[in-house]
């Protein structure tokens, strides 16, 4: 599993944000080295999260909607739709063609896998995005 660049991008945005002033995508963009197009796109993942508000007019912008010490850096990936799973049998719904021919035997490699997975998922939980991005 690696950290997209989407979610980096998420991540220079909410930290933007964190001060709690109200700033245009273009300012975020600008300002955190983001192509504006993707500035957006991210920005709209965030809002369906409930991360960020976006304002619409002339006295528009976007800010956060929360604070970054009540959601978990497992929640970020999850906002943005990363793909955080060891492999790809981690995935619901996944049909395994070794299973389906095996199919009287346990694979110990989904087994110890989901273990790790599981390990993961709450170390990633357990670090807030205040603490990810601040060090707090």
């Amino acid at each position: 599993m690696l950290i997209t660049k989407e979610t980096d991008y998420a991540l220079r945005i909410l930290r933007a944000l964190a001060d709690g002033r109200r700033l245009t995508t273009a300012q975020l963009a600008q300002n955190e080295q983001i192509p504006q197009q993707f500035a957006y796109k991210i920005l709209k993942k965030l809002q369906r999260g409930g991360l960020v508000r976006i304002l619409r007019g002339s006295d528009g912008g976007c800010m956060l909607a929360t604070g970054l010490d009540q959601v978990s850096f497992l929640q970020l990936m999850q906002t943005m739709e990363e793909d955080s799973f060891l492999s790809s049998c981690m995935k619901p719904g996944y049909r395994c063609k070794w299973c389906e021919k095996h199919y009287d035997t346990v694979c110990r490699v989904h087994v110890h896998l989901s273990s790790i997975q599981d390990k993961l998922n709450r170390e990633l939980d357990s670090h807030s995005l205040n603490e990810v991005i601040f060090g707090e």
